[in-house]
């Protein structure tokens, strides 16, 4: 097999392209490097600078490298950016990944697509545990483009014979070593270190939702977990006989609330500032954790490292390109 990774320079990309690498597999890059780091790529991977909706690119990179499968992660991820942006998260998220799916179908050796998507396409369940059978329900554009991926990866997988997978994943977290810290500031455990660095207390949002401590309760994933996911996943597929789809919750099946997690951060940082209680988020859930069953029970795999892992690796990587936030 030799894999297409798209957005394969980005937090998440670049550690699934290492651990397909790392375990033999061939893979070659295609980013755009909006928000991907090309050092972040290990240096015997082939990185095309360019977008997975341009599709003369991409039929050039199919046929060039002979490619079975393709791992698509490139895609725009901010939910309050989709509320603002609506109609650019439809075209990044929605008709980019049909010219993608066009090129694919048309390719004659690619019988593989991995597609990341997302526990926003739940919405807000009242399900104690989230399975892949919840209603899908999202409440923002981000949300509602992952959903309609779904249903697009799988149409074309039908109609086309390619066996698809389409992987929630719940809140990644964490690094696998430094230089592939996530960049960004979105996600709560970079948001707590951000705050912490500028000399300001960790802000949590609402503390009144019906969990042990109030705040909200969220199922973390680590990141390299995440992607030793995408290679069990990859691997499945490629093993079919037959053309099938599978669509799997990613998470530990655990649930950290926010209250946890700020306390985790503060042993971890040695900053023990007491986090500041802001009003509630409109849309966030009281709680949000995943069923991991299906993919224990089809594939053999679970996640293996926990919160002080996540937030550890984290920690170390923002002191990277942070220095500044270690000094007493």
């Amino acid at each position: 097999m030799t894999w297409l990774i798209t957005g394969g320079a980005g937090y998440i990309g670049a550690h699934v392209a290492k651990a397909m690498v790392a375990s033999g597999e061939k893979a070659v890059v295609l980013d755009d490097l909006s928000t991907g780091v090309a050092e972040r790529l290990p240096a015997d991977i082939e990185l095309v600078r360019g977008s997975s909706a341009d599709r003369a690119l991409v039929d050039g990179l199919l046929a060039d490298h002979a490619i079975t499968g393709v791992v698509h992660l490139a895609g725009k991820k901010r939910v309050d950016e989709s509320v603002e942006q609506p109609l650019l998260y439809y075209r990044e998220n929605v008709a980019g990944l049909g010219v993608l799916l066009e090129a694919a179908a048309a390719a004659a050796g690619v019988r593989s697509f991995v597609f990341s998507s997302s526990a926003a396409v739940y919405g807000v369940p009242e399900a104690e545990v989230i399975t892949e059978d919840t209603p899908c329900a999202p409440i923002s554009p981000y949300g509602e483009t992952k959903l309609a991926g779904e249903w697009l990866v799988r149409a074309t997988g039908r109609a086309h014979g390619m066996s698809t997978a389409c992987l929630r994943y719940f809140n990644v977290a964490g690094a696998a070593e430094p230089a592939l810290t996530d960049t960004g500031a979105f996600n709560v455990i970079p948001m707590f270190f951000d705050r912490l660095t500028r000399g300001e207390a960790p802000r949590i949002f609402g503390a009144s939702y019906p969990t042990p401590d109030g705040t909200c309760i969220r199922d973390y994933i680590h990141v390299a977990d995440l992607a030793d996911a995408h290679l069990a996943v990859a691997r499945h597929l490629a093993a079919q006989d037959t053309p099938g789809d599978l669509t799997v919750n990613i998470g530990r099946g655990e649930g950290v609330s926010v209250r946890e997690l700020a306390s985790l951060v503060a042993e971890v940082t040695g900053n023990d500032t007491a986090p500041v209680v802001g009003p509630p988020r409109a849309g966030d859930a009281a709680k949000s954790v995943a069923s991991a069953a299906r993919i224990a029970e089809e594939l053999g795999w679970s996640a293996r490292r926990g919160a002080r892992e996540m937030v550890e690796s984290a920690w170390e990587g923002w002191l990277t390109r942070h220095p500044e936030a270690g000094r007493p």
